[in-house]
């Protein structure tokens, strides 16, 4: 009688141990397409990735480079003073999106294009993605914002 309750402990408790491991599984599977890296135009040039794999790219809209009204898509470079890289998008741009800010774009790299899906700017005049920042501090670039004391741009 008792290794009959035996078995049975050991039966449920494989049971749970298959059950975790499945649901783990399946988790990992289901958040697969919602995790997505950054990338600097420098590491994307130095390595491109695959056609497929969808990933965050971040730095400065390269002055000069925007292209609007060829069709519905837009098209500009983004630096990290280090590499440049084309990016083509079809949508409607964030209001405060401009040359010479920071922007942080999802999309996947195709021919020598970084295609985007979403485009993210600035929210003020010294916001940049902490990633952009850190790309800019690694290339040298980067210089810190005039920050004044009031925080409305204007002397005392």
């Amino acid at each position: 009688m008792k290794s009959l309750k035996k078995k049975r402990r050991v039966q449920i408790i494989a049971l749970a141990a298959l059950a975790l491991v499945v649901s783990t599984a399946l988790i990992g599977y289901a958040m697969k397409d919602g995790i997505n890296f950054f990338r600097s135009p420098s590491q994307v040039m130095a390595e491109p990735p695959e056609p497929s794999e969808v990933f965050r790219i971040g730095g400065l809209v390269e002055g000069g480079s925007l292209v609007r009204g060829e069709g519905e898509t837009i098209r500009f470079n983004v630096t990290d003073g280090g590499a440049s890289v084309p990016v083509a998008y079809t949508g409607v741009l964030p209001d405060l999106f401009e040359e010479n800010q920071g922007m942080v774009g999802m999309g996947s790299y195709r021919d020598g294009v970084f295609q985007a899906t979403e485009i993210l700017a600035k929210h003020d005049e010294d916001y940049m993605p902490k990633e952009v920042v850190d790309s800019l501090k690694e290339q040298g670039v980067y210089q810190e914002p005039e920050n004044d004391a009031d925080g409305y741009g204007g002397g005392s």
